[in-house]
């Protein structure tokens, strides 16, 4: 009879002879998952024997997460700024240092509230961005425009709006190639581009290259071209002292600052994560642009 623990242990062994790491954390959520119960209950049933049912569930569990399949695909649900959200294999895992972005904005946002606040999450994937804003500003009712090149994402981003219990009046989902399908204008852009150079692609841990290469992969040899055409576009979509907010990877900050101010951009700040990266560009469409 496999009890909880004898199945703690020997999935947390099985999981480090495959290279997962945070083994026995991985092997703990994977069975709290399985056992539909929270983490730290499983340190309160040790004993209790385990079912075949259970068992058979959380041997292909284990099995799918020792082949490199990414612990969130597995689980279904990732937290992300205190909510919960879906997350499979139609768009990018969502990443800590997006959480600081949105943290920031959601605070300045907060700060001086209004009615008619227009926000666009550019390349939103999961939705994770623009849904946490909306729901932070509800009361304020903003309007909220999704947009990605992918209709799969799109598609998760709907079951996460859902989820959320958001309008979807008020919360669109926008088919769009960056700014092709979009009007505006917003009072902040948003946006959480690929930026990885493909010349990195092997250097990737198996579970990130899980991810769509649409959300990883920003082209040109530097990563950026996605981002600068991003940028370029940018100002058409902006209201007169309207801000433009992104998050970048390393080595990327002087490119992307110097594209920000080469379309027209005013105010651009690159400003590190809590890592000490630079990793995020701030930036303002002018107030006095005809």
């Amino acid at each position: 009879m496999a009890t909880v623990l004898d199945t703690l242990q020997k999935g947390t062994a099985y999981l480090q002879k495959h290279g997962v790491d945070e083994a026995r954390l991985n092997m703990q959520l994977l069975l709290a998952h399985a056992l539909k119960c929270d983490r730290m209950r499983l340190y309160l049933d040790f004993d209790r024997v385990l079912d075949e049912a259970q068992l058979e569930k959380l041997r292909e569990l284990t099995k799918r997460r020792g082949r490199g399949e990414p612990l969130q695909h597995l689980l279904g649900t990732v937290e992300f700024c205190g909510r919960e959200f879906l997350t499979d294999a139609r768009a990018l895992i969502p990443r800590p240092e997006t959480e600081e972005l949105v943290e920031r904005l959601s605070r300045e946002l907060r700060a001086q509230p209004r009615r008619d606040l227009r926000l666009l999450d550019m390349g939103t994937g999961s939705g994770v961005i623009g849904l946490s804003l909306a729901a932070d500003l509800d009361e304020h009712g903003p309007q909220v425009d999704l947009a990605d090149l992918s209709p799969d994402a799109l598609a998760l981003a709907g079951e996460n709006r859902a989820r959320l219990g958001l309008d979807a009046d008020r919360v669109r989902l926008v088919e769009s190639d960056l700014f092709s399908a979009i009007d505006g204008p917003y009072d902040l852009i948003v946006a959480n581009l690929p930026y990885i150079p493909e010349s990195e692609r092997t250097a990737l841990s198996r579970e990130v290259r899980r991810d769509p290469d649409l959300a990883l992969f920003g082209g040109g040899e530097s990563g950026t071209d996605t981002m600068e055409r991003f940028l370029a576009d940018c100002v058409a979509h902006l209201k007169p002292g309207g801000k433009v907010a992104m998050e970048f990877g390393e080595g990327q900050a002087d490119r992307l600052a110097e594209a920000a101010r080469a379309a027209g951009l005013d105010e651009v700040v690159i400003v590190t994560d809590l890592s000490g990266c630079q990793r995020f560009l701030f930036a303002v469409n002018p107030a006095d642009r005809a």
